[in-house]
């Protein structure tokens, strides 16, 4: 009596289902008395568990519950939260409309599978954000915010991640002194724009969605980069000037040339050299993953091919000391040349700090010890140009290994480092 109450009160469409149903189960049982019999009838035996994505017709749409047809399995609802948190999609269906849902239960008290829109919505709208990752499709997205690390986007009703470093050139923060306040500011400008990106990362599990303008720009410029070949020389216009370098733009095509591709001298900061809208000659020197690297100092005469006239070992010059490090001073002979005065060859005594020496603008006389044009380095000593005090016993004059001097080999290092600031 109360199951005949309980599916009096369930709506007309959803009780036509049941008695169809119940019909179709009494027919097979009439027809088969074992298992065996009834896989001989041909009837088809499916089984629904947790998390089973399901596809079913809409029966009817409650104040609190939702019914739908699931062909094979019976009748489906979804109420509670499941129901009320996908409002949006069921206004936009109506009764007999296709809808997908999940399993939340196979089998409720009253014989019906318990659904759930929202887990079925989530896992499809992933499985389409993956599918846009695999065919590479290009995603129109509005930014909605800015950090110091990206901008906020949104695809699917999905938030996603567009990272500074998967911007494309144009959109990339060229701020002169990398001041994260100002590449702050530069990307908050985005704001309310539309870019076009790939997705490039969706991790459903870590509910992780990572964009790239940059990508869609590669795909579209391949064609223009297998043109370039490394050595070709190209004309531009300077489009930015930044701490690490400047961007040059030539054709449809935008490169970057690094601070050590500058100039052949050492270059504290770009803008002393460059402006926006300069024209400039550049030699590419690298292609790699859509970018093109230039240089500037490679279309000029690298002045240390003539160092190796000017200079002699055992040459006396003058030079202005202009960086001190801990293992020695770096001096200016030319506004292209400058050399290194190891700690070791300041003085025949030991020294522990080369500021107690020497100043940053200090003009001295040097000797030239070494010289090595290829590399572009050229030894330099004080010591040398002063006659070595007579050891005695008493006070033994201390080797620079003995005081902890750093090696050579150091210093060399730390004047690539230099060179290349």
């Amino acid at each position: 009596m109360a199951d005949e109450l309980e599916q009096s009160s369930l709506p007309a469409q959803v009780q036509a289902v049941n008695t169809a149903q119940g019909n179709v189960d009494e027919v097979a049982a009439k027809k088969a008395s074992t298992m065996d019999d009834l896989l001989s009838t041909g009837a088809e035996i499916r089984v629904l568990k947790n998390g089973d994505m399901v596809e079913g017709k809409l029966l009817s749409v409650g104040k609190n519950e939702v019914y739908i047809d699931l062909e094979g399995y019976g009748v489906g609802v979804v109420r509670g939260r499941e129901l009320y948190d996908d409002q949006a999609t069921l206004a936009s269906l109506k009764v007999g409309d296709t809808i997908f849902a999940s399993v939340v239960e196979p089998e409720n008290k009253d014989g019906n599978i318990e659904l759930s829109l929202r887990q079925a919505g989530h896992e499809r709208v992933w499985q389409t954000l993956q599918a846009k990752l695999e065919s590479r499709e290009i995603v129109s997205t509005k930014i909605l915010g800015a950090n110091k690390g990206g901008l906020m986007v949104e695809i699917n009703g999905v938030l996603g991640f567009l990272p500074v470093s998967q911007l494309n050139l144009e959109h990339y923060p060229r701020v002169e002194d990398g001041d994260k306040t100002k590449i702050l500011s530069a990307l908050q400008s985005y704001v309310g724009q539309s870019f076009g990106v790939q997705i490039i990362t969706a991790d459903p599990e870590e509910e992780k969605l990572i964009v790239s303008e940059k990508a869609v720009f590669e795909k579209e410029n391949e064609d223009r980069l297998s043109q370039l070949k490394m050595g070709d020389v190209v004309k531009g216009m300077v489009t930015g000037v930044v701490d690490f370098g400047i961007f040059v733009k030539f054709g449809d095509l935008e490169g970057l040339a690094h601070i050590s591709e500058l100039a052949w001298q050492r270059v504290e900061n770009p803008k002393d050299l460059f402006r926006v809208g300069q024209s400039v000659e550049a030699k590419i020197i690298g292609i790699d993953k859509g970018r093109v690297s230039l240089s500037i100092k490679q279309l000029q005469m690298d002045p240390w091919l003539e160092a190796v006239k000017q200079y002699k070992i055992g040459q006396v010059v003058e030079g202005k000391v202009t960086k001190i490090m801990q293992f020695g001073v770096f001096v200016e002979l030319t506004k292209d040349i400058q050399g290194l005065a190891h700690l070791a060859e300041l003085s025949h005594e030991a020294v522990k700090d080369a500021e107690s020496m020497l100043k940053v603008g200090d003009v001295k006389s040097f000797k030239i010890i070494s010289i090595e044009p290829a590399e572009h380095r050229l030894g330099l000593s004080l010591k040398a140009l002063v006659e070595a005090p007579h050891k005695s016993e008493e006070t033994p004059v201390e080797s620079a290994e003995s005081v902890g001097a750093p090696d050579v080999t150091d210093a060399i290092s730390a004047t690539e480092e230099v060179k290349a600031e």
